[in-house]
């Protein structure tokens, strides 16, 4: 029996000194720099490239014209008020617009 104690006693040993598990860190995404107010290029650009866009949302606003959410939703609904979108989907949470096609118009 002591000598069965003293080898689990040893492999304890073992096992506590060996080096901690190091966790890793995780991937830190960089803040955006979206732009938060709306400047005549941007909206040169906004007014010229959104309506030729297959699928319009806030999301893919921010993503492809680096705009905060805000900028996006407005800019959104300033294209719609214009005629230059049409709505596919209005949900609370997220509304889903696509261009209007040559047949609408």
């Amino acid at each position: 029996m002591p000598a069965k104690a003293a080898a689990a006693g040893a492999s304890s040993q073992s096992k506590a000194s060996a080096k901690k598990k190091k966790w890793s860190k995780g991937k830190v995404k960089d803040k955006a720099q979206n732009a938060v107010i709306c400047d005549k290029p941007t909206f040169d650009r906004i007014m010229k490239e959104v309506p030729t866009f297959k699928m319009i949302s806030q999301s893919v606003l921010i993503e492809r014209m680096k705009i905060n959410g805000s900028l996006a939703r407005v800019a959104i609904a300033h294209l719609e008020k214009e005629g230059l979108i049409k709505p596919v989907i209005h949900h609370r949470a997220q509304l889903v617009y696509t261009r209007t096609s040559g047949d609408d118009a």
